[in-house]
């Protein structure tokens, strides 16, 4: 089947593009992606090799001495499936944000990045919102991770003139996984504190009012429909430690939310138990 990846131009996360990207192509999808010029996408920097991560890293000549870099950083197995991606045709030559068309595709996966700097564009995009929610109308799957979640929320589907996830059930990053990033960021990464916020509160705004999972659970229909680890889930501090990440074959570290064709993830650390529930959800069309 083909399925799209909408990325903006800059500074998406590398691990939920790549491994995403890895495991769909693995079970014989055609990936296409698109980024709003037409030129190919680049992830955050920071994210790949953990410089500038760290104290010290204000000062050039101690940049490469990576620490908490080394913790925050991709891990090996996406970064080499981001190596893999920059070589793969289609990333090569994405389409353009504005020539997508809900019929051209099976599926639709909206990763995330948390660096303003090229989210918000992404995030911000009318373009982009218009199509997502035309496809969410469409029935056809759909797969969001992280900020992503944020992108589907913003997106109105025409048949309602509702959010995209308006009656829908879902998850996405937790304002404890975010700011947790937050803090960490803010003493190894003192001179630029809130690169871990996309967005961030006024000081008339109560604390996490930006984040993510309260913007995402102010388009739903309930509170309730943002789903976090329940008490009692197997796993359940595994997968909300904000360090363990999944991989192919381990999946207790990821929490992952279906509500029928849509998919939702929360970060890099559900990456490859996301793209699998994708997966599943294309195989039953």
């Amino acid at each position: 089947m083909r399925v799209l990846i909408p990325i903006p131009n800059l500074d998406f996360d590398p691990t939920e593009v790549s491994v995403s990207w890895r495991v769909l192509k693995d079970e014989g999808h055609e990936i296409f992606f698109a980024t709003p010029d037409g030129r190919r996408g680049a992830a955050d920097p920071l994210m790949l090799t953990g410089q500038g991560l760290d104290p010290w890293s204000w000062a050039p000549p101690l940049r490469r001495v990576v620490a908490v870099g080394r913790f925050m950083r991709a891990n090996h197995d996406a970064r080499e499936n981001y190596v893999s991606l920059v070589r793969d045709p289609a990333f090569g030559a994405p389409l353009r944000h504005c020539d997508v068309r809900v019929e051209a595709f099976d599926g639709l996966i909206l990763p995330g990045g948390h660096r303003a700097r090229g989210m918000r564009p992404y995030l911000e995009s009318e373009i982009l919102q218009t199509f997502v929610g035309a496809f969410f109308d469409s029935g056809k799957p759909v797969g969001a991770i992280c900020h992503g979640v944020v992108l589907a929320a913003r997106s109105l589907e025409p048949s309602t003139g509702r959010s995209a996830l308006h009656r829908r059930r879902t998850t996405a990053l937790t304002w404890a996984l975010e700011r947790l990033s937050w803090r960490v960021g803010r003493i190894a990464r003192f001179w630029d504190p809130n690169y871990y916020r996309t967005y961030v509160e006024t000081p008339n705004q109560s604390a996490g009012f930006c984040s993510v999972q309260a913007e995402v659970t102010r388009a739903l229909a309930r509170p309730e429909d943002f789903i976090d680890v329940p008490a009692g889930t197997p796993d359940r501090k595994l997968k909300m430690s904000g360090r363990a990440r999944d991989t192919l074959d381990d999946a207790r570290p990821a929490w992952v939310v279906r509500d029928g064709a849509y998919v939702s993830a929360r970060w890099p650390g559900d990456a490859h138990t996301f793209a699998k529930a994708f997966a599943a959800a294309l195989a039953e069309r």
